[in-house]
């Protein structure tokens, strides 16, 4: 599976829509127009009113749902294995594993309810009252270098709100996305992810749209934290080998691209604010040309996995612990595959972001 731009004339003409019989178009008409109501709702919630709900559905997911619904065991695991040994400066107590479960369901109860709200809300004039910028010169300077850049982040922080950043100073970006089943719920995502200039690839069709962008020196936004499976290269995340994407490293290294490791990370409120808070920075940038190692691919995947972990670390109830970044495990004694800047990016590319 692979990447193509999005465009509603492709929408409107693919197979998967044409094939929707009428039940299922009603069907999907009414969850539309639900979300569409829920979602207003939403806009005029408050941010003291939106974390009051957020601690709500903390609580609910975390003390008060079955555990096995909520994927807590995962959670849990993943929290205490990253949070012990010599990366650790203390082991985690089960009620610090909670209280970081609890957090972490809040934090994503309010990033679903700020993608609705800030498309409206997020403008330059008020960007000031809403947004910290750490580490931004590196960022500017690649991005104005006249090369490509990849911008990676993690399921951390706010990622809708860093990216919607970007677009309102002026630097659009290839973003990807998976199709949403209901088409009507798909083309609002789209728009909305579009309308500060960026431009989406789908999951689906063929890999040139992406390698077009890139190739015509567009830049990139992806999500580089999850499982990459047996085809990826493992390397250290929380002191334990994680299957990671290759394919960002080859695309660096084949197309002269800078690798930028951002985040966007929630502020405490505090009383007097109208708008939730967020410090965007940059972590680091790692450029191919200075890597000097003998396998620079997987010294690229070190150094940006290595980059997302101190990121997380500072704010870990951010982070998405319920999914399993650690699913593939190294075989012992497997043969190293050779790998050229050609192989492996399409299969990879479809799982990341």
């Amino acid at each position: 599976m692979s990447w193509i731009p999005y465009s509603r004339k492709r929408d409107k003409l693919a197979p998967h829509t044409r094939r929707i019989g009428i039940v299922r178009r009603v069907r999907y008409a009414v969850e539309y127009l639900a979300f569409r109501m829920l979602a207003c709702l939403i806009e005029m919630l408050s941010v003291r009113q939106t974390a009051r709900l957020a601690r709500s559905f903390g609580t609910l997911m975390t003390d008060i749902l079955p555990r096995s619904w909520t994927r807590y065991d995962v959670a849990r695991e993943n929290i205490a294995r990253s949070f012990s040994g010599p990366e650790s400066e203390t082991t985690l107590s089960e009620q610090q594993i909670d209280d970081m479960i609890r957090g972490m369901w809040a934090h994503l109860f309010r990033v679903l309810v700020e993608s609705i709200q800030w498309p409206r809300r997020l403008r330059l004039v008020n960007c000031r009252e809403a947004i910290v910028f750490r580490d931004r010169r590196p960022l500017v300077k690649a991005l104005c270098s006249g090369r490509r850049v990849i911008v990676l982040a993690g399921h951390f922080g706010n990622w809708e709100v860093s990216l919607a950043t970007f677009g309102q100073f002026g630097f659009p970006m290839g973003v990807v996305a998976r199709h949403l089943d209901n088409p009507y719920l798909h083309r609002w995502f789209v728009r909305t992810r579009e309308a500060t200039g960026h431009r989406l690839y789908l999951k689906q069709g063929g890999f040139d749209g992406m390698i077009d962008a890139i190739g015509a020196g567009g830049n990139l936004i992806l999500l580089a934290d999850q499982d990459a499976g047996g085809r990826g290269v493992f390397v250290d995340f929380f002191g334990r080998p994680a299957s990671t994407f290759k394919s960002i490293a080859l695309m660096a290294i084949e197309y002269d691209a800078l690798i930028a490791v951002g985040y966007g990370l929630r502020l405490p409120d505090t009383d007097s604010s109208r708008w939730a808070r967020f410090e965007i920075g940059c972590e680091t940038i790692i450029d191919p040309r200075e890597i000097q190692a003998k396998d620079e691919v997987r010294e690229i995947t070190r150094q940006y996995t290595a980059a997302l972990e101190q990121a997380i670390r500072r704010a870990p109830e951010q982070y998405f612990w319920v999914h399993r970044r650690w699913k593939s495990e190294p075989r012992a004694g497997r043969k190293r595959a050779v790998v050229t800047a050609g192989e492996s990016q399409q299969s990879e590319l479809s799982k990341a972001g």
